[in-house]
């Protein structure tokens, strides 16, 4: 496949997601259709899982794509990014409509926290822009160093190796948390700027899941002395390392038993306060209120 066919098959790529996913950014489109998929992973042929391979009870063996063309790439397809650890890039249509959420801005910052090999990092560097700044953290050591090495040509990108704690300098537009956790960090609330935005997955995980936690993917905005809060979808992901409380684990399942729908929570509050029958999920530092 010559370069041109490779370009457009990317731009077929980029507008079918924005039609199954109703994009409200036009901007998230071009980023689709600029930045190579074939870049961020291994060689091919590729393991890829779709919505298709799954099943209520179990998580089957990836398919194999039929050769290493990287015209294979560009479906709505998790990739693996390490077969062996069945660590896969996440599917396009999911986390391009995380993204969209955010609405981005050229000039905006970023806070990536799971950027595996940097595709997704570098959807969003491609919507901020050189005058805006994307700060990518993965735990995994060899994981972050070919993201440094894939994102080296967007020098506004920032990648380091770490799980995401820790204070941050400056406040961001938008945080992308891309792993399960039980509850957000203060150091993230702390880092989130005025009418800034966090993607949080927040997940329980059972002994037959394994990595997998399953939950919901909630919306966090700050406002001028509040944060809201809106579920986006449900969600099953890998689950952070290091930033899950198991203590905390067991009332999501319980809470999430009690709402198998959208949780009616609209409120994340930060005062001390008792737990009553409007907290959905009280944590130590924050709760997850339905008023």
């Amino acid at each position: 496949m010559t370069d041109q066919e490779l370009a457009q098959r990317r731009r077929f790529y980029a507008e079918e997601l924005e039609a199954v996913c109703a994009f409200k950014s036009p901007s998230l489109v071009e980023a689709f259709a600029s930045v190579p998929r074939e870049r961020f992973l291994p060689p091919g042929p590729w393991d890829v899982l779709s919505v298709a391979d799954y099943v209520p009870t179990m998580v089957p063996p990836p398919r194999k794509t039929r050769d290493a063309d990287p015209a294979r790439v560009y479906h709505n397809l998790g990739i693996a990014i390490d077969a062996e650890r069945r660590l896969f890039n996440g599917q396009p249509g999911t986390l391009a409509a995380w993204i969209d959420a955010f609405e981005l801005k050229p000039g905006a910052r970023v806070l990536h926290i799971g950027a595996g090999l940097g595709y997704y990092s570098a959807i969003m560097a491609a919507i901020v822009g050189p005058s805006g700044r994307v700060v990518a953290i993965e735990v995994d050591e060899a994981l972050a160093a070919s993201a440094r090495e894939n994102l080296a040509a967007m020098p506004w990108v920032e990648v380091r190796h770490g799980d995401g704690t820790g204070a941050h300098a400056k406040p961001f537009d938008a945080i992308l948390v891309n792993a399960g956790v039980t509850h957000p960090r203060d150091e993230w609330l702390d880092a989130l700027a005025s009418g800034g935005r966090i993607m949080l997955p927040l997940t329980c995980t059972m002994p037959q899941g394994g990595t997998i936690g399953k939950g919901f993917m909630m919306l966090v905005a700050r406002t001028a002395d509040d944060f809201t809060v809106r579920p986006i979808t449900m969600v099953a992901i890998y689950s952070a390392v290091g930033l899950r409380d198991e203590a905390l684990n067991a009332a999501l399942g319980q809470a999430m038993m009690k709402s198998p729908m959208f949780p009616p929570v609209k409120r994340l509050r930060r005062d001390a306060h008792e737990p009553s029958a409007s907290c959905w999920i009280h944590a130590p530092t924050c709760c997850f209120s339905t008023v």
